[in-house]
């Protein structure tokens, strides 16, 4: 059978090492699914319920595996539900190519059904962005999108038009489009700063005396022994020594278990953090430069302070140690003064030990700390865990410890509702052999719960927690606590998280007594297939922050004056956990 413009497209992303496709068959695509279906021993396509839940998995399987990851949608509407994952990935800086269909080429802007020029559409989230114009222009385009997405970290989007993906390859070509004239290979660069800038860097840094290091993403691969027998960023405690934190987007470069208390020491760190409080001073090693600096992740970030220029480039893909680390190490000075780490280190026991109180509290309602650390306690050392956004993300940074060998991922910057069961599926595809779990709050799980069924199409073991507190939790507290209003449109309607799941195909348990947590705990992860586990938690329990401001608890106070529907007893909750902390 000759060959297609499909054909070309899905043969050239196995040229890119594509093994998985995550999408939605529509008719806007119906070409590339034939080219897909011809290649399925090569090529896995995962089909999905909705089409956002396609770029969440992309996204994460490109977050889980640095490689590319590839969704793909129909035209007009497929190709819009997809956005909110590629912003995700855009945010984040992930490699994710975006493929979607478009109505036929001579009816394009006829006001034909379904006619939306997705490539428009998509101009502000894609970093290459094309409509593909004939059969000669597939290899090309492809390429070339392929490369951007990991030369420039983040998406890229080809929209086909459904009677170019029928055409015959090998079609006439321009005089100048030369065959096979893109090549699937990538260049690398080193990356490196100059030596001026790594000079200015480490005379900030050896002039400090209180020195943070916060570790995101690009330190990922940099905790292990590096060529030369050297430790980095590690090698930097006993250079500093350094105090080092990590990102809420973490991946363990420490174990997570031995980790300083990140608030304690950026709010009394000199330098080395990307969002320090007021008056200090930063440098900042980014992958890319534009990303590094102030102003980023909120309001309450976006503080003045003296930023240095900073160091672009970031981390090696692969494993290997991060380019400038090795670079500004040799030109930094011993420290012998401890008292910053030492007293960083006593910050660290006294949060720690707060957090094994509030997580071994075996309180009715079942306290979500008591359900997160209970889990954590159970991952097997190689564990996948997807987590959600919202009060969610609080419990999991808190209460579940990234150890050495697992992975853990959530939406970063976009800090979207929904990610964490996509998330966990693309993970289990990726690696079929380990434990991966999702933990999700019923917000967010409730938006795609759908795909649960995906997991049992395609006999996935994800095990799925939801902390089930029949509200949106972030926005209550968020509310109350910022704003000093009363909570509003933030209650939901209670589902059986369990029994759906049962309807599902899959097997579902509740949890609502602490005394059983454990045990069902246990049960569930020794289950060989898809498993939701609700855990029915006390919806009044706040997510309060490591400080407390004095605008905080004037907020917090004001909406309990102001009408707050559950004061008495959200007031009875906190007082309960203050005495206890106190004695």
């Amino acid at each position: 059978m000759a060959m297609t413009a499909a054909d070309v497209l899905i043969d050239t992303l196995l040229g890119w090492r594509v093994d998985v496709v995550f999408g939605l068959p529509g008719d806007g695509i119906n070409g590339i699914m034939e080219a897909l279906r011809t290649r399925q021993d090569r090529i896995r396509f995962v089909q999905v319920r909705h089409e956002e839940a396609a770029a969440f998995m992309a996204c994460g399987y490109a977050k889980f595996t640095g490689r590319l990851g590839v969704c793909l949608a129909t035209s007009g509407p497929g190709g819009i539900h997809l956005l909110n994952g590629l912003y995700d990935a855009a945010l984040d800086g992930q490699p994710v190519l975006a493929i979607t269909g478009m109505t036929y080429h001579d009816l394009i802007g006829t006001h034909t059904q379904q006619d939306v020029a997705l490539d428009r559409l998509f101009m502000d989230v894609a970093k290459f962005n094309e409509r593909i114009m004939g059969p000669a222009h597939v290899e090309n385009v492809t390429d070339l999108a392929c490369r951007s997405a990991f030369a420039y970290r983040g998406v890229a989007h080809l929209t086909f038009p459904v009677d170019i993906q029928e055409m015959k390859a090998g079609a006439p070509r321009s005089p100048r489009n030369v065959e096979h004239h893109t090549s699937d290979t990538l260049g690398r660069s080193a990356g490196l700063p100059d030596e001026g800038r790594l000079r200015r860097a480490a005379e900030l840094l050896n002039a400090g005396r209180r020195v943070a290091i916060l570790a995101g993403r690009g330190a990922l691969h940099a905790g292990g022994r590096a060529r030369g027998g050297r430790r980095s960023p590690r090698r930097s405690d006993r250079e500093g020594p350094a105090r080092q934190g990590r990102s809420a987007r973490r991946q363990p470069v420490h174990d997570g278990r031995h980790r300083p208390a990140r608030h304690a020491a950026v709010a009394g760190g000199d330098g080395g953090v990307r969002h320090p409080p007021d008056g200090r001073h930063v440098v900042s090693v980014h992958r890319v430069p534009a990303r590094a600096g102030p102003g980023a992740g909120g309001p309450d970030r976006a503080r003045p302070h003296a930023h240095r220029p900073p160091l672009p480039g970031g981390g090696r893909p692969g494993g290997r140690q991060p380019r400038h680390p090795r670079a500004l190490l040799p030109l930094l000075r011993p420290q012998t003064d401890r008292r910053f780490l030492e007293s960083a280190q006593e910050s660290m026991a006294d949060w720690r030990r707060l957090m094994d109180d509030r997580g071994s509290r075996r309180d009715k309602p079942m306290k979500p700390q008591f359900l997160a650390r209970e889990l954590g306690l159970r991952l097997s050392r190689d564990a996948i865990v997807a987590c959600d956004s919202g009060t969610i993300t609080t419990w999991w940074a808190r209460d579940i410890p990234a150890r050495r060998g697992q992975m853990h991922a959530v939406s970063g910057n976009l800090a979207t509702m929904a990610c964490g069961l996509p998330y966990a599926i693309a993970a289990q595809i990726a690696y079929p052999d380990r434990q991966v779990v999702a933990f999700v709050g019923d917000g967010g799980f409730s938006m795609l719960m759908a795909e649960f069924a995906t997991c049992v199409k395609y006999r996935l073991p994800v095990k799925v927690v939801v902390v089930k507190n029949n509200t949106l939790g972030q926005i209550k507290w968020e509310q109350m606590v910022f704003l000093g209003n009363p909570e509003y449109g933030c209650d939901l309607h209670p589902i059986d998280f369990s029994l759906f799941a049962e309807a599902c195909g899959g097997t579902g348990i509740t949890i609502e007594d602490p005394a059983e947590c454990g045990d069902a705990l246990d049960a569930a992860l020794a289950m060989p297939g898809p498993v939701v586990v609700q855990g029915v938690v006390d919806p009044l329990e706040p997510p309060m922050p490591a400080k407390i401001t004095l605008k905080q608890m004037t907020h917090f106070a004001e909406s309990l004056l102001r009408g707050e529907p559950n004061r008495e007893r959200i007031a009875l909750t906190v007082l309960a956990d203050k005495v206890r902390e106190l004695i």
